[in-house]
């Protein structure tokens, strides 16, 4: 049934059926299911063009779309791509020229990966090359390429476009090995301008057009930083343990740098400094949370406000008096309640490619004529979604038990008041490095409204506050970071926000392995539990699935959930499925990479073997979570269906 027809049937349905059956403002399961169709837009250096990356409503296929700012009616080009492949990075190195990373998605739980080819294209769609990539034999040069068997990325751009950009390449036969090449677009032609012996680097370049800095985690999982002296790299060493320092760019005279900086392992700061680490001068901080959202100004470059990546977010500037400070404080009076995002400037700065988003709203793109002020609206993220008929997202903070402050974000089910409602608990995936933030989210504004309270906690392991406390959740998969969710659950029940009787838990990926888990470790908190294409027997991580593919993913395995068998198989929801007391709802993508289908198998025959009640719900051809629109309906109906059954209106409360 086309999902206009639908809605519209729901409407003359909900005419003729009794005023409780339905609810006058419940929206579509469809509206939630569906995928926005526009992102990534960004702005030509003479601002007469936007190219963004476009996907279709079943979210399989994807292109690159340009269209003219003059006329919008109708794309000046469209590149489009095969299944499941789209770009994961697009940049202008021209008015006319664009250089695009490639990657794939199987699923919507998983972030695009690189797939590390680089391709081009002119403004018109014409003059199409491959730059880098595996495929060897493409691209205009493809007859003199055969080494060319890697991945490669970009890494910046010149300051001013001129058809060039920085490639990173990682060699597929040489390990350890990263270098950096100067790449004429047009031509696709290059020149090596830095190369040093560690694998998997990304490489800062300066005005020179020379190498400067090197980063990122070696073949051990270590997060390193080379500077390079005297034509060799250093390696910088750490003042403390839990230090970390990142570069990001060049001040505008080129005589400092801009960083990320932790003396302690604590939230990262932005410095700016020398080179090589002298004179350096404090430009944001916040004792709870890192400094992110960085903004940016037109050429030459420099952050003027930045926000912490907890809490509501709160831009504080650097300098107010820029002009380009004063500009974003005005357009943040224009949308009030909304946070608004620099994204970048035509060369000349006359033209601003911007977003504006919130809890409830999950954005648009606009552009503003500099000098004229003028604000035009280009595209609404979801045009589907009524903002005014989403929940309020509330970030606030408790006590763990151990006395670790954490965030948890409250999502408020729209006229429910807040008091005693029935709750589910949405833990986020990843986990490390991941966190769940005051912006919209799909999964907690559909269960809110449904009637649910949503509860999401930042428990140790998550992002967004330091080395410390992303190492802190290491090796503590199913015991300390399932004890700071159920201390989330208990500060929530404490402070009469949920009904103790009615609390379930419901998560994707890492969040369905803590969906199990939490029911083992916390006997009697939960009336249900969904798992949706988690995790559920560790040690398989190491046998199955594309984090175990290669020696970094193993490195990583090692460090975040370690090698002991006994260890492993103790926090296994698998392993330990007996003491799961609550009935389970098992939904997994048969085509899964990330976390492989025979995990939810593995669960599936565990609960069998304990005699323990479940439901299933798994779908050929869907990866790391269902994309398929239809799949995603069918799926937030049966969860809804699940929950309601347990915690609903409707269930009974007797306790298991």
């Amino acid at each position: 049934m086309p999902y206009r027809f639908a809605r519209t049937a729901l409407s003359v349905l909900c005419l003729l059926a009794p005023a409780a059956a339905c609810a006058a403002d419940l929206v579509p399961v469809e509206d939630f299911a569906r995928h926005p169709q526009i992102s990534m837009p960004r702005l030509s250096p003479d601002g007469k063009y936007v190219a963004v990356r476009a996907d279709t409503d079943d979210g399989d296929n994807h292109a690159l779309v340009v269209y003219q700012i003059s006329d919008m009616s109708a794309p000046v080009s469209t590149l489009r791509m095969p299944k499941y492949e789209l770009p994961t990075s697009i940049v202008w190195v021209s008015p006319t020229r664009l250089v695009i990373e490639k990657g794939k998605q199987f699923g919507s739980i998983d972030k695009p990966m690189s797939t590390g080819e680089i391709i081009a294209t002119d403004v018109n769609g014409k003059n199409q090359d491959y730059l880098y990539g595996y495929e060897s034999n493409l691209g205009t040069r493809g007859g003199t390429r055969g080494a060319d068997h890697g991945w490669g990325s970009i890494d910046g751009l010149p300051e001013q476009a001129n058809g060039h950009f920085y490639m990173g390449s990682q060699s597929w036969d040489t390990t350890n090995q990263s270098s950096l090449y100067d790449v004429n677009a047009q031509k696709n032609t290059r020149a090596l301008i830095g190369d040093i012996g560690v694998g998997g680097m990304t490489f800062m370049t300066g005005a020179d057009g020379k190498a400067h800095f090197a980063y990122g985690h070696d073949e051990n999982y270590q997060f390193v930083v080379f500077h390079r002296e005297n034509n060799a790299w250093a390696r910088l060493g750490v003042q403390s343990t839990g230090a970390s320092f990142a570069p990001i760019g060049f001040t505008p005279d080129h005589q400092h740098i801009y960083a990320s900086y932790s003396p302690d392992g604590g939230p990262v700061r932005l410095v700016e400094q020398e080179e090589t680490g002298g004179n350096r001068r404090e430009l944001g901080k916040d004792e709870f949370g890192s400094v992110g959202m960085l903004q940016w100004s037109p050429l030459p470059s420099q952050p003027f406000a930045y926000s912490a990546l907890t809490g509501v977010p709160r831009l504080v500037y650097t300098d107010s008096n820029l002009p380009t400070a004063k500009l974003h404080m005005a357009l943040s009076l224009k949308f009030p309640g909304k946070v608004v995002d620099f994204i970048n400037y035509s060369e000349d700065g006359g033209q601003l490619l911007f977003s504006v988003t919130s809890d409830r709203d999950p954005g648009a793109y606009l552009l503003i004529d500099t000098h004229t002020y003028k604000v035009t609206k280009l595209f609404d993220v979801a045009p589907w979604i009524d903002p005014n008929k989403m929940a309020e997202r509330r970030p606030l903070r408790f006590k763990a038990s151990d006395g670790m402050e954490l965030e948890a974000i409250l999502t408020l089910p729209k006229g429910a008041g807040e008091a005693n409602l029935p709750m589910v608990l949405l833990p986020h995936g990843g986990p490390h490095d991941v966190q769940d933030t005051w912006f919209y989210d799909d999964d907690a504004q559909f269960l809110a409204s449904r009637g649910y309270l949503v509860l999401q906690v930042n428990y140790r392991g998550s992002g967004g506050r330091g080395a410390n406390f992303k190492e802190a959740g290491y090796l503590k998969w199913g015991t300390r970071i399932q004890q700071d969710l159920i201390d989330g659950v208990k500060w929530a029940i404490a402070e009469k926000y949920a009904d103790a009787s009615r609390i379930c838990v419901y998560g994707g990926s890492f969040g369905g392995y803590s969906a199990m888990m939490t029911t083992i470790r916390a006997p009697g908190m939960f009336k249900c539990a969904v798992g949706y294409a988690g995790i559920y027997d560790l040690d398989m991580m190491y046998n199955k699935g594309d984090i175990a593919s290669n020696k970094r993913g193993r490195n990583y395995l090692r460090t975040v959930i370690g090698r002991n068998d006994a260890d492993l198989a103790a926090n296994s929801p698998d392993k330990l499925a007996d003491k799961i007391d609550v009935p389970v709802l098992l939904v997994h993508g048969e085509a899964d990479q990330r976390a492989p289908f025979a995990q939810a198998k593995a669960m599936r025959a565990a609960l069998e073997a304990a005699h323990k009640p479940y439901q299933w719900l798994s779908k050929s051809g869907e990866g790391h979570g269902f994309y398929d629109e239809k799949n995603n309906i069918e799926f937030y109906n049966t969860l809804q269906a699940f929950l309601d059954k347990y915690i609903g209106p409707k269930a009974s409360v007797a306790s298991n």
